[in-house]
């Protein structure tokens, strides 16, 4: 990466050609938020929408681990090749309201065969069917679930958790109320990409306006009224992890591409957890939108390449 990765001179030209691709196609199509719902996520599951699709991996294993709170109960496993050295526990993105851990298939598995761990993809409920914090309990109840049975079950009790975009903010809630209760030694690392930290919206997010890049302005305050927050304060800790009280937390990786709405989210909250006396690294993309690592470019395969060299060197 180059010294100053906001200079359009930092994209590298098959970026800038894959960034033209996108906007064009981002034109083409109606806003997300003026789709209805259930064909939204069709098409993310057929290949239609806006992100490339990958096929399910048939050796990933659905592992029903019982529902305590009227959630799915179920956390998606990837196994590597040989005994695991950790278990990532990932929270897929799609603004709370779309996504499915088999989404992430193709990343985890190429997460469980470089790193060595064991995956562990956790389904939640999606919004606006169920209200916020419905998709953060059953996160917690499945990282309470991972955080009693790893060492029986897959003889590792190291963990890093992580996700992007709704999935980092997930992440990032799910070890604050983790914290709360005392309940996170076993962590060694938290990855979060591209996350969404603030409710209120941080001033690169407000004022990003209607701009055709994968996640806008409008597509944020879509996702916030799926919550159905009613009338929950938007600085809670939990709801906006920027406010929280970030000391004594495992290090973080923090990623995220320079032309992201939510560049402020990960800037600001970078700060924070430095500030709150952990360790943090912040990596920019040049040229990288909402979601960049998904498509199939040289940024991607770098940003992934971060991924598997944290979690190998927090595992070992």
């Amino acid at each position: 990466m180059q010294k100053n990765p906001f200079k359009k001179s930092s994209i590298l030209k098959k970026d800038l050609e894959l960034l033209e691709a996108i906007k064009k196609d981002q034109l083409e199509r109606p806003r997300l938020q003026d789709v209805p719902i259930p064909l939204a996520r069709k098409a993310r599951d057929t290949g239609e929408g806006t992100f490339p699709s990958y096929p399910a991996n048939p050796e990933a294993v659905d592992l029903d681990i019982g529902s305590t709170n009227g959630g799915p109960g179920i956390v998606r496993l990837t196994y590597p090749k040989s005994d695991p050295i950790g278990v990532y526990i990932h929270i897929h993105g799609g603004g709370f309201t779309f996504g499915r851990p088999w989404h992430q298939d193709w990343r985890m598995k190429k997460i469980a065969d470089t790193v060595g761990c064991i995956t562990a993809s956790i389904q939640y409920r999606l919004t606006p069917e169920n209200p916020w914090p419905a998709c953060l309990d059953d996160c917690e109840v499945a990282a309470d679930w991972i955080i009693k049975s790893c060492n029986n079950k897959f003889g590792t009790d190291k963990l890093i958790i992580g996700g992007e975009s709704a999935g980092a903010h997930l992440s990032a809630a799910t070890l604050l109320r983790l914290k709360k209760r005392n309940k996170i030694d076993q962590f060694v690392g938290a990855l979060l990409t591209y996350g969404w930290f603030d409710a209120n919206l941080t001033p690169s997010a407000a004022n990003w306006g209607d701009e055709p890049l994968v996640l806008s302005t409008p597509l944020l305050n879509f996702f916030i009224k799926n919550l159905n927050l009613k009338n929950l304060s938007k600085n809670d800790p939990y709801l906006s992890p920027l406010h929280a009280d970030l000391c004594e937390l495992p290090e973080a990786l923090f990623q995220c591409g320079t032309l992201d709405p939510l560049v402020d989210d990960t800037s600001f909250m970078a700060a924070r957890w430095k500030s709150a006396g952990n360790d943090a690294t912040t990596i920019w993309y040049p040229g990288g939108v909402h979601g960049f690592d998904i498509f199939d470019s040289e940024l991607a395969k770098c940003a992934l390449n971060d991924v598997t060299n944290f979690l190998k060197r927090k595992f070992s």
